[in-house]
């Protein structure tokens, strides 16, 4: 890569006004620590095996430190700064030899006590290409040039913080709207259902649970299922989560109908281990809602569970997303840490969409991360950010010694890339929509468990495809997915 000069004093003001509108937007300046951004740059500095490692933003005149690794500092001036590189630039920098490079010739770089002989950073960009921060990485001594591969994962992992700021200003802006919105409401008269309702389902047995196969995406063998929860109700016919669960949630009815889904689960596991005592069931993998995640008795439940259908703790699987673990992290780790010693494989769902994604994968104790379908949607789009985040969370999966799911795979073109990035796993309308345990039961009659070549994967009948396409929304994604 060419050595980039400082282009200071030729920033276009128009520009630069749109850039700092677009910063303003996300509210990063000045905001406490958060443990997803300190994990960006500890994952950062372990990769690169750097002396110190800067999550930066700059205003007008001051680069402001969002994250370190290494040297601690929080504000530097704006001025000759790696930002201003980076910005004048309109890419990454990489200086492997500050002292050979034309800018620093007689002068010292220095963080606090680190004098950097070495350096390169990445762009953070807005949602439109804005240039809003850098991600750097400094050592004490020079170094080789920075390879491809090195590269293209520095900005990935920019591309990370930048996906995790679009959250943010997305969610001040929906705050914002709420609270400019916000008026007592009274629920209408004869709004169906009602918690009435779903007493009277959870007492008559009308949940049911679907099963969506997850296979290992070489062969096409089913290796887990993902247990998916319906209201079978006797008029209104088949009704998704997203017309009761909320509803769940809201009046407390979330624990009773989530336990029983574990149990169902549980019941279910022990029909396909006597209905295949050979070969057993596949783990089968269940959502819990973060009031049951809550819970410091969970374990407990649990193991009464595994004990009652004598079910192997292996074949469980425990689902959650990371908005049911942020409100009390010591809670969730001693909930984990007693799920983990039962056995049960742990997963982290919809993984990347959240504030705390690369925090939990290094502080608890999962064992399986899926990764959202926003990601593997987008993909395929022409924009390279999605992808490129797809290829470094397989990438640190990888190096932290997980497994990986991707969920959503719809295309042909999707199940590709997935396999070329690395990508062992996989669920999706592709092989299978959620279907019922009878269905699933045929399938695991299939030799080897290993399911139709893909074009043959449209002879499924239709009544097991009982769930229509559609985009979710990804705050409601708890909700839409829980059993």
């Amino acid at each position: 890569m060419p050595q980039a000069e400082l282009q200071t004093g030729r920033i276009d003001s128009q520009e630069e006004d749109a850039r700092l509108s677009a910063l303003a937007s996300t509210g990063i300046l000045d905001s406490d620590p958060e443990p997803n951004f300190d994990a960006i740059t500890r994952l950062t500095a372990e990769y690169f095996k750097a002396d110190t490692v800067l999550l930066e933003f700059a205003d007008e005149s001051r680069v402001w430190i969002k994250s370190y690794w290494g040297e601690s500092v929080r504000e530097l001036p704006r001025e000759r700064s790696v930002f201003e590189m980076v910005l004048a630039e309109d890419g990454p920098v990489v200086v492997p030899d500050v002292s050979m490079h034309p800018h620093f010739a007689g002068v010292k770089l220095m963080i606090r006590r680190l004098e950097v002989a070495s350096f390169a950073g990445a762009p953070i960009r807005s949602g439109d290409g804005k240039i809003l921060g850098v991600l750097a990485v400094f050592g004490c001594q020079p170094r080789r040039g920075m390879a491809v591969v090195e590269l293209r994962m520095l900005e990935s992992l920019a591309d990370i913080v930048a996906s995790q700021l679009e959250l943010r200003r997305m969610r001040m802006t929906l705050r914002r709207n709420r609270q400019r919105n916000a008026r007592p409401l009274k629920p209408a008269a004869g709004t169906w259902p009602c918690k009435s309702d779903l007493r009277q389902a959870l007492d008559k047995r009308e949940f049911v649970l679907f099963y969506q196969p997850e296979v290992e995406l070489s062969t096409r063998r089913i290796v887990g299922l993902e247990a998916l929860i319906r209201w079978q109700h006797p008029e209104r016919g088949l009704i998704p989560p997203m017309d009761f669960i909320p509803l769940a949630e809201e009046s407390g009815l979330i624990l009773p109908i989530g336990d029983w889904g574990l149990s169902e689960a549980c019941s279910q596991i022990q029909k396909w281990c006597h209905e295949d005592p050979d070969q057993g069931a596949p783990r089968v993998c269940v959502n819990l809602s973060a009031r049951q995640f809550a819970r410091e008795g969970l374990a407990d439940h649990v193991e009464a569970l595994l004990r009652q259908s004598g079910v192997s703790s292996r074949q469980l699987g425990l689902e959650m997303t990371e908005s049911s673990l942020v409100s009390d992290i010591g809670t969730a780790m001693a909930v984990l840490s007693s799920l983990r010693r039962l056995g049960v494989t742990l997963l982290i769902d919809d993984f990347g969409t959240g504030y705390s994604s690369l925090h939990h994968l290094h502080s608890l104790p999962f064992d399986v991360l899926k990764i959202d379908r926003s990601f593997v949607e987008r993909m395929t789009r022409g924009n390279e950010q999605p992808l490129q985040i797809v290829r470094t969370i397989v990438e640190l999966a990888r190096v932290l010694g997980m497994e990986v799911v991707a969920e959503g795979i719809e295309t042909q073109e999707q199940y590709g890339l997935l396999r070329q990035l690395g990508c062992r796993f996989g669920q999706g309308f592709l092989f299978s929509r959620p279907v019922t345990a009878d269905a699933i039961s045929e399938m695991l009659r299939l030799p080897g468990r290993i399911l139709p070549e893909l074009a043959e994967t449209k002879t499924v009948p239709v009544e097991c495809a009982v769930e229509p396409h559609q985009q979710e929304n990804p705050e409601m994604e708890m909700a839409t997915k829980l059993s």
